[in-house]
């Protein structure tokens, strides 16, 4: 089993900055990838960012509309994944999670956004962006 607990959320801004983190527990050795989904009042979860690792390489993925304001790391001494989020504007409001798989290759990092790979969901947290 592996655990995923998300914190960072808050309020702030249009133009701020959050950093969101997603500490992982567990069979960690089970998995290679993470993702940072949100979900919106109403709204279907999307992918936000993802990253895989294999071996000494890794791949990262992020959805249109996040590109070049966010971007995801990683430090494997903490078994934390990071999402750094810039320039927030209020369609960023969400309830953002992290989720955790095992992925066979990292060469095609578009299918790191697509929610049934993760098998491992942490509970989420909570990002409002005002105008």
């Amino acid at each position: 089993q592996v655990q995923l607990a998300e914190s960072g959320g808050a309020s702030v801004q249009t133009g701020g900055s959050l950093r969101l983190s997603c500490r992982i527990s567990g069979y960690t050795s089970s998995i290679n990838a993470i993702g940072w989904f949100r979900q919106a009042p109403g709204n279907e979860r999307e992918a936000v960012a993802a990253i895989a690792t294999e071996g000494s390489g890794s791949t990262s993925y992020y959805a249109d509309s996040v590109k070049g304001r966010f971007a995801i790391s990683q430090d494997k001494g903490e078994n934390t994944v990071y999402l750094q989020m810039n320039n927030l504007k209020p369609e960023d409001t969400a309830m953002y999670f992290c989720a955790a798989a095992r992925v066979r290759s990292i060469s095609h990092p578009e299918a790191l956004g697509s929610d049934f790979i993760y098998a491992y969901w942490g509970q989420g947290t909570q990002v409002v962006v005002s105008s």
